[in-house]
């Protein structure tokens, strides 16, 4: 079997099931909850491990920061017989009721990345699968989670000139976070028929200084370290529900 060429894999080697993630330590924390788990392939941006979780295969990947590389993942992915990926990310929110910790289940996602406009016109909705946002909020309703259900908006920067006025638009548009990667998965995923979702970490309080939320979240604030576990537990849940 041909290895994919980013993320280094090839079908023997990766579960129908992944959860997709940023930051490569976070899918070392994540394979840390499987029943089994091995590194399968590290190369760049992308870190995989498979394992089981239940006695059901699952993998975890790496992605990075951003759509393009969120993108080249869902391809391979999909490449290497993937059915359903999870992502399970951070965001800022972009209402002040959201607190740090809490999680934000995406139905849809605001396509203000560049990446998915490479397929497909800005007017195709990026949504998730129903299939795995029932399963996502069945298991934060049952474990009395805070969380959030709604919009999200991906977007390409934190430093533009006019971040403030673009947080403020979108705050009085009801969005509840801004992360880099969900439109991404959604428009992509959904175009190569994939079952997506993706459901995500609040690490900056709506108003707060980027850097300062981002700082913190490096240190691993507890609040925000259980809010990830949570949200981990979730899409493993969501995901082996799928059999």
């Amino acid at each position: 079997m041909m290895k994919q060429p980013h993320i280094g894999v090839d079908s023997t080697q990766i579960a129908p099931r992944v959860i997709v993630c940023g930051e490569p330590d976070r899918a070392n924390r994540i394979a840390a909850l499987f029943d089994n788990s091995e590194l399968v392939s590290e190369n760049r941006e992308y870190r995989v491990f498979t394992g089981t979780y239940q006695g059901q295969g699952v993998s975890v990947c790496s992605t990075g920061i951003g759509a393009p590389s969120m993108i080249i993942a869902v391809e391979e992915l999909k490449q290497c017989g993937v059915t359903d990926v999870i992502r399970v990310g951070s965001a800022g929110a972009m209402q002040s009721g959201i607190q740090l910790g809490e999680l934000i289940v995406a139905e849809g996602a605001v396509r203000d990345e560049g990446g998915s406009k490479a397929y497909v016109r800005s007017t195709y909705p990026a949504y998730a699968s129903f299939s795995l946002l029932k399963a996502l909020d069945g298991y934060l309703a049952e474990h009395e989670a805070r969380y959030h259900l709604g919009v999200v908006r991906s977007h390409d920067s934190f430093y533009t000139d006019d971040e403030e006025a673009i947080c403020e638009y979108w705050n009085n548009k009801g969005i509840l976070g801004a992360d880099m990667e969900t439109s991404a998965l959604f428009t992509v995923g959904r175009l190569r028929g994939l079952n997506v979702a993706s459901i995500l970490n609040n690490v900056v309080l709506y108003q707060q200084d980027v850097k300062e939320g981002v700082g913190q979240y490096v240190d691993e604030a507890q609040i925000m370290m259980q809010g990830e576990r949570l949200a981990s537990y979730a899409a493993l849940e969501a995901l082996i529900a799928q059999s």
